[in-house]
């Protein structure tokens, strides 16, 4: 199973990368949303994969943080032309 968490945090590594760089380069503001998104997802998913001594409610609070984010960037893309 670990090795299927470590695969998913890989993909979140590259869509966190890939909402940097539409941000940066391409200069749309939904990328910075999506990098944050996807920044807390591997954070989340890192702290309990390797068992880290985060309070629960810190994870929580992220989690809320990374919906509300991807909200955001779903909402400005359906927005966007």
């Amino acid at each position: 199973m670990n090795a299927l968490q470590n695969v998913s945090i890989l993909l979140e590594l590259a869509v966190t990368i890939l909402g940097l760089l539409i941000w940066l380069q391409k200069k749309k503001s939904f990328g910075v949303y999506i990098f944050f998104t996807f920044l807390i997802y591997m954070v989340y998913d890192g702290c309990k994969l390797w068992s880290l001594a985060v309070p629960e409610l810190v994870l929580r609070i992220l989690f809320a943080l990374a919906s509300l984010s991807i909200l955001i960037a779903v909402w400005k893309l359906f927005k966007s032309e």
